[in-house]
């Protein structure tokens, strides 16, 4: 990789306010998610430079790259939990404060304080907050509907467990339950296959699949590069810089990820000769 240019926090503009037009008709409906000219920087040197995406509708997108290469960044930086230096977001047209009633997020399990006194039915309805009001107690009605997302992951069982009770796989299942009881328009997912068992992988690629089905769209941070064509139908490859996006099938290359790893995964080889073989989805 090229030595990362430093960054004049002082001698860079703001982006310019402006007027967006996209879906501005009927015919081209608004995109979920639209990231343009978005820097992020630490200590004045860039982990993420000028990336520019826009996410189809009713996807399932991975977002791949090697380690340190700003793929948690991206997704932090687009729910303003990191300042970007230049650029915007917009969620289905619109900055993210005026729409985050519409977005999920299931962050890396092992960002989660896990020793935290709280069951399983308690982390679902955190979920569910902005409708039950804060500091309010949770009615019957909210229980029920935690309780039905729990049911989604296969956890009700559990709904009453603390949650430091609970396998890596468990808590995982339990998070997916609190976004799925957002019943959000898009999720984003930080690593949610990382340190799980394959019965919860494959529960949670169903899930994925009915949120698909439904029309949402969910961008998801994936480390296992044999498993993208598989599970996800969008791919976005990055390395600091957005290297490649689009269609799994038609970005998902061997020679775009020698761009994105800088031809120093030995995987490469066996992915190319999959690849070339014929898949059934």
């Amino acid at each position: 990789m090229n030595e990362s240019p430093v960054i004049d926090h002082e001698a860079m503009q703001e982006p310019p306010t402006r007027l967006v037009a996209v879906g501005a008709t009927e015919a081209e409906p608004v995109s979920p998610l639209l990231i343009e000219d978005v820097t992020v920087a630490y200590h004045h040197r860039p982990v993420l430079w000028n990336i520019d995406y826009q996410a189809p509708s009713g996807k399932l997108i991975a977002i791949v790259g090697p380690n340190g290469s700003g793929k948690t960044t991206l997704i932090k930086a687009t729910l303003d939990l990191v300042p970007r230096a230049a650029g915007q977001v917009l969620i289905f047209g619109e900055p993210y404060r005026q729409q985050r009633h519409r977005v999920g997020y299931v962050p890396q399990r092992t960002s989660v304080d896990w020793d935290f006194p709280v069951s399983a039915l308690d982390v679902v309805a955190m979920g569910m907050y902005r409708k039950i009001g804060w500091l309010r107690p949770v009615s019957r009605k909210y229980r029920d509907a935690a309780k039905q997302a729990l049911d989604r992951v296969g956890m009700v069982d559990f709904a009453s467990r603390q949650i430091n009770q609970l396998s890596g796989g468990q808590q995982q299942r339990v998070f997916l339950a609190r976004a799925l009881a957002q019943n959000a328009d898009l999720y984003f997912m930080d690593e949610p296959f990382a340190g799980v068992d394959a019965a919860t992988e494959r529960a949670i690629v169903d899930i994925l699949r009915q949120l698909r089905e439904s029309g949402k769209t969910v961008i998801a941070v994936h480390h296992d590069l044999q498993t993208v064509h598989e599970y996800f139908d969008e791919v976005v490859l990055l390395n600091m810089r957005l290297i490649a996006a689009g269609p799994t099938a038609d970005v998902f290359t061997p020679d775009n990820l020698r761009k994105t790893y800088g031809g120093k995964l030995a995987l490469l080889d066996q992915l190319g000769e999959k690849m070339a073989q014929p898949r059934s989805r």
